[in-house]
């Protein structure tokens, strides 16, 4: 399978299921994409009617694009077959340990931002369940981690993020789990990678040089400039938040010494034209960015349409040539969903796999049930069961398990499932019902980015 495709001045023809990248001229171009279905007279035919006057074209230069074509299928980089496909099931054998899980240390939160997936950080359940707690206890963040290190097997590597609602809101106890966990590193010979996810309101001194020692990573919200930010992320009493946080956000970047950290976004509706936002953050001197198409109902007010989608698109391949042109000027910047490894990136299993919600990863509330990732957590049908007794709800987690690039026939044909891994579970079950759903949408949204972070690898490697 090839992928074809022209963005900012350059021809592109991807090999799919070999990952090469070619940049090409019109001639080429337009041979790859009729080469395996015409036949090669006929082929030629058309090449020289449409270019043998401009290009100066005659057969044998034909004849030598054809030869360099084949060479490329017999190197493996043309027109390579699918050899993923018949191994694709076989994950939901595989014998599968834990290595990530999202502490949900609060569910009550400081801000109320109208998008929130989680219900302004409560998560629908506190008010159903007057029993559970907002706050995570000290003693079930330690029992998260012994749950984690105990279903780890052999990796030594672990991950930890803390979620929310807004965890500055649960402080100590983030302090204490952190603690705790560097004890255990010692003991059984594991590496904590701690990641903090903050709207920034309570960031003070204390935080800062905490996280810039402990966390391995730093999550930021910021939704761009000010009027679009405070137009969502407002405070419980109505005011907008953008003030409040930028310098405090800016502070802790400058203290973090090129340490790890995002800052991240949400377009909506109301700024389809989302470069701005992400220009402005580039702007307040932060480097790494993130800028997430909202997901919510359709009816929402600021739910994305079918007339953004051109917009969007537009303001993609915007954003990847003003990426270009700032690193030329030596002020460049990393948008998250332009980071790809053409030479190496993730090994097969984790392109076939995806992120491993359910399986891999899994969501602790602060009562210590576990759910496949922090976007399943206000559903209590996907309660997989809690950090004592492990997972029970083994028939959802094999739904998980079977969760691929091929679990869904739309995905099949599609040139990118290979980049995607077939999308977020959680997207396709709040779009469709379904774990192994499509969300149409995002599936748009994403090839856009792939072919538009193809592109700036194609400028940048003509560039040295």
């Amino acid at each position: 399978m090839i992928h074809c495709y022209k963005l900012n001045g350059y021809n592109i023809v991807l090999d799919v299921f070999s990952g090469s990248v070619h940049s090409v001229d019109d001639v080429a171009f337009d041979a790859i994409q009729q080469y395996e279905d015409t036949p090669h007279d006929e082929l030629k035919k058309q090449l020289i009617e449409k270019y043998g006057e401009s290009e100066r074209l005659t057969d044998s230069d034909i004849d030598e694009l054809f030869e360099d074509i084949e060479s490329l299928r017999e190197a493996g980089k043309l027109f390579t077959k699918d050899v993923y496909e018949g191994r694709a099931f076989d994950l939901k054998n595989r014998s599968t340990v834990i290595k990530a899980l999202c502490l949900h240390v609060a569910h009550t939160c400081n801000l109320n931002c109208e998008y929130c997936f989680a219900a302004q950080g409560k998560y629908c359940e506190s008010k159903e369940d007057d029993s559970h707690p907002v706050l995570m206890p000290l003693e079930v963040g330690k029992r998260a981690l012994d749950f984690l290190v105990e279903n780890s097997g052999t990796r030594t590597n672990l991950e930890v993020d803390f979620f929310g609602g807004e965890p500055l809101m649960n402080w100590q106890v983030v302090k204490d789990i952190v603690k705790y966990g560097r004890e255990l590193e010692k003991k059984h010979n594991k590496k904590f990678r701690f990641t903090l996810t903050t709207n920034g309101v309570l960031i003070d001194d204390d935080v800062i040089d905490f996280a810039n020692k402990e966390m391995h990573n730093v999550v930021l919200s910021l939704d761009g400039r000010r009027e679009i930010h405070d137009n969502l992320r407002k405070t419980i009493n109505g005011k907008g938040s953008y003030d409040i946080i930028v310098p405090k956000f800016q502070k802790l970047v400058e203290k973090r010494g090129g340490k790890g950290y995002y800052m991240r976004g949400t377009f909506t509706h109301h700024n389809a034209d989302f470069t701005k936002d992400v220009f402005h953050m580039a702007d307040l001197g932060f480097t790494e960015l993130s800028m997430e198409p909202v997901v919510c109902k359709p009816d929402d007010p600021y739910a994305l349409t079918e007339e953004d989608l051109p917009i969007v698109y537009e303001q993609y391949e915007i954003l990847a040539k003003e990426m270009l042109r700032r690193e030329k000027e030596g002020r460049g910047f990393t948008f998250y969903h332009y980071m790809i490894d053409l030479e190496g990136g993730p090994c097969i299993y984790k392109r076939i796999s995806g992120c491993g919600s359910g399986t891999e990863y899994m969501a602790v509330t602060p009562w210590g049930e576990l759910f496949p990732c922090h976007q399943f957590v206000s559903d209590k049908s996907y309660s997989l069961g809690d950090i004592w007794k492990g997972v029970e709800n083994t028939q959802r987690q094999q739904e998980f398990k079977l969760c691929n690039a091929y679990a869904r026939e739309e995905c099949r044909d599609c040139w990118a499932k290979l980049y995607c891994s077939g999308g977020c579970a959680a997207n396709s079950y709040h779009a469709t019902g379904s774990v192994t759903g499509v969300y149409e949408y995002g599936c748009k949204l994403f090839k856009k980015r792939m072919e538009c972070a193809i592109m700036m690898k194609v400028a940048q490697s003509e560039e040295e």
